[in-house]
């Protein structure tokens, strides 16, 4: 099962189909957004807003810990789940859920090494990785 495959069928109990692709699409708009510095700065992002154990177990090698929709909403902002929202047509409530759902698998599969990539490998990775969910 692609990664992909695994964010949609973990986010699929949620929300409804078009709903779940939006926010995919939107997590990984994120993580390619030079405002927020792509997936460096998304991490850096988490760990000043105090989730800095949490998000080095996603990169890191070990088991991912989990994340609550109120922590990554906490840590994002009111804006960026806002905006989010707004764009998808979902409540903003759900995308915080999601999105705990969807940026740790994320993230884990981003860093297989247990490190950030360089903003190159990171948009060959994401070009890949949108590949094969559009496929789907």
């Amino acid at each position: 099962m692609g990664l992909f495959d695994e964010v949609v069928s973990v986010i699929g109990k949620q929300l409804s189909g078009g709903q779940q692709n939006n926010l995919v699409e939107q997590a990984m708009a994120m993580l390619n957004n030079p405002q927020i510095g792509g997936l460096s700065g998304l991490v850096e992002k988490f760990q000043k807003g105090g989730l800095g154990e949490i998000v080095s177990s996603w990169v890191g090698t070990g088991a991912n810990m989990p994340v609550s929709g109120d922590q990554i909403a906490g840590a994002l902002g009111p804006e960026q789940i806002r905006e989010i929202a707004g764009k998808t047509g979902i409540a903003e409530s759900q995308v915080s859920d999601g999105l705990a759902s969807i940026l740790p698998q994320v993230i884990d599969k981003l860093t297989p090494d247990g490190r950030v990539p360089d903003n190159n490998a990171l948009s060959g990775a994401l070009s890949s990785l949108a590949e094969k969910f559009l496929k789907g």
